[in-house]
């Protein structure tokens, strides 16, 4: 299973389903958003995410569907995130050294709203389930 594939994108959806804070503290707030994750020398994220009011309903290989964010890294960097649990300090150093890009969404405004930030954080832990 390569990171970000199909097969590694359906078990992240389950991770996240399934994850005890991550999909019910979204859920509170009616979250719903497109994410897509991939590297940084690339023209495209790999892969993407439709989360409807804090659930995952679809994930899979991007194939040009319109994103809210757009998560890139490093291989060696999302490996590194996902082994172990990374912290808001952790995230905070990566995205200011350039190691995690936004290439869309706002990093500023969501890292500075508890009820987004905490959920962001916890999706690493979802993927070092995978």
């Amino acid at each position: 299973m390569k990171l970000f594939d199909n097969t590694w994108m359906e078990k992240y959806k389950d991770e996240w389903n399934k994850d005890p804070y991550l999909a019910k503290t979204l859920n509170k707030i009616c979250f719903s958003s497109t994410i897509g994750y991939g590297f940084p020398d690339e023209d495209k994220p790999r892969s993407y995410i439709i989360i409807e009011n804090g659930y995952i309903i679809e994930a899979g290989d991007y194939s040009k569907q319109q994103l809210n964010w757009d998560l890139r890294a490093k291989e060696n960097h999302w490996k590194e995130w996902i082994k172990r649990e990374v912290s808001s300090t952790g995230l905070g150093l990566a995205y200011t050294t350039g190691k995690l890009k936004f290439v869309e969404g706002d990093y500023k405004s969501m890292i500075k709203n508890p009820v987004m930030a905490s959920p962001f954080i916890k999706s690493f832990s979802a993927m070092g389930r995978i």
